[in-house]
């Protein structure tokens, strides 16, 4: 017997065989619009909670994509529990990371250290140069929840908004998710198109460098009057501490912040050297998983920035209670996220895209970029589109040099972050940590994600010219 999540596929396949083959690929894709339009129409018009609104645009795309009525939220279902299994639990561990940083007052620490040594005009500058070194190992959403209260405190302390900050270190986080290894998406791209794996990172960093740069500081700054947001009051449930109350060193407070980076970086380290499967080897990669390392992190904060600071036991268990109050409903939502995600999955409609144009008489750079483009903009998963988007285009890098091998897996690892929406569990993570509106988010979040990819593929392009 089928479990509900296998059977899903097999349902709004033979769903869609129904049809002719034009037919089914036309209702697919007017499934998606019709179910993004669902989502946009009841959160910005209807006032609806996201939650609710993601996911009764997830049954609206299935029953239109052809699924039988019993059957609409079966994909929607598998994808929260996913993205909650995975996501979920590393929001859940970084919250309570960054409540031990609020409430010991090592965040203060952190970011007193950071005004003393850094004027304000260059404080966009700071916290890119900060999330790009940090997110070379992190995922995505790791570096977001370690950098979020980071962020938060930098914006209050410096009456600044959080756009001027935020962006910034959103853009660096997501230029090395999106084109850096070892994140998962740029590896398997890597594995596909088998490219060199130190040529794609050098190249890589390389291309990060300008992208980061364009899409973060100089970005934030118009994007700060077009979207005017007041620094942060509260920041993920900080208490009120007393201002001259104890305070962890700023070596402890870094430690906690680098921990989970150090942990990942060594699991990488051990890949890269070839002694994995080494006894000490698997040590590193198991402590280097991000669900380990911010584990272990999350257990060394209630120490060190518990215990060894003054609070007994029972007051650092009610310090990790109240840190899950504020992201409760952002898991929701980010789980909901993934839930629309997976029903555009399913229904098949980023494959029926990105076919088409892997076909198409442009350059394989080029070619390569829209078809993550599509893809990533028909699931929301920038993972989900650099995966496929390789396997479509692996036959157009037969033939090509070794640079511009790994100038592709570049082409596809910038498409893959393009325009981040309703669909992406990412649009929610940030709208409701900057507590914005849909509108404010397309206006930053998303806007730097298309200014982002599409930087990252001219800087591909040109540099396809000379090497």
């Amino acid at each position: 017997m089928l479990s509900l999540p296998s059977a899903a596929p097999l349902l709004l396949a033979a769903a869609a065989e129904d049809a002719a083959p034009a037919v089914s690929d036309t209702r697919l894709i007017v499934a998606a619009v019709v179910g993004i339009a669902v989502i946009v129409a009841l959160i910005v018009w209807v006032k609806l909670h996201p939650f609710l609104a993601l996911m009764l645009g997830a049954g609206v795309l299935a029953v239109a994509a052809g699924l039988p009525y019993v059957d609409a939220f079966t994909s929607f279902t598998e994808g929260l529990g996913t993205t909650v299994a995975g996501v979920g639990i590393l929001i859940a561990l970084g919250a309570i990371i960054g409540k031990m940083l609020i409430d010991s007052g090592g965040a203060d620490q952190i970011v007193d250290s950071i005004l003393a040594r850094t004027p304000v005009q260059r404080l966009p500058w700071a916290m890119a140069f900060a999330a790009f070194i940090i997110g070379i190992p992190l995922f995505f959403e790791v570096g977001v929840v370690l950098l979020i209260p980071v962020v938060m405190l930098v914006a209050r302390r410096s009456k600044v908004s959080m756009i001027v900050v935020g962006i910034p270190a959103l853009a660096g986080l997501s230029a090395l998710h999106g084109l850096v290894p070892p994140h998962p998406g740029p590896l398997i791209a890597i594995d596909a198109l088998g490219a060199d794996l130190g040529l794609t990172l050098g190249l890589g960093l390389l291309v990060s460098i300008p992208t980061v740069a364009i899409a973060g500081p100089l970005l934030a700054k118009p994007m700060a009057r077009w979207v005017p947001l007041d620094p942060p009051t509260e920041i993920l449930g900080a208490s009120d501490r007393a201002d001259d109350a104890r305070r962890p060193s700023f070596a402890t407070a870094l430690t906690v912040v680098l921990l989970p980076v150090v942990l990942m970086l060594a699991r990488t380290l051990a890949e890269t050297v070839g002694f994995e499967d080494s006894g000490f080897g698997q040590v590193l990669d198991f402590v280097g998983t991000p669900l380990v390392a911010l584990l272990i992190t999350a257990l060394v904060s209630l120490v060190l920035l518990g215990t060894r600071q003054g609070r007994d036991r029972s007051m650092v268990s009610k310090l990790v209670d109240s840190s899950f109050a504020p992201i409760a409903s952002i898991l929701l939502i980010v789980g909901a996220g993934g839930g629309f995600k997976q029903t555009l999955v399913d229904s098949g409609v980023g494959d029926v895209i990105a076919k088409g144009l892997a076909n198409a008489p442009i350059s394989p750079l080029l070619a390569a970029w829209l078809v993550a483009v599509l893809i990533r903009v028909a699931t929301g998963s920038a993972t989900v589109a650099t995966v496929t988007a390789a396997g479509i285009v692996a036959p157009l890098a037969e033939g090509l040099s070794p640079t511009h091998v790994a100038l592709m897996v570049l082409a596809i690892g910038a498409g893959s972050v393009f325009l981040s929406h309703v669909n992406d569990a990412g649009f929610w993570l940030v709208k409701e940590y900057f507590k914005m509106t849909v509108g404010q988010t397309f206006k930053t979040w998303s806007l730097m994600e298309c200014v982002l990819s599409v930087t990252a593929l001219v800087v591909v392009l040109l540099l396809s010219l000379v090497i």
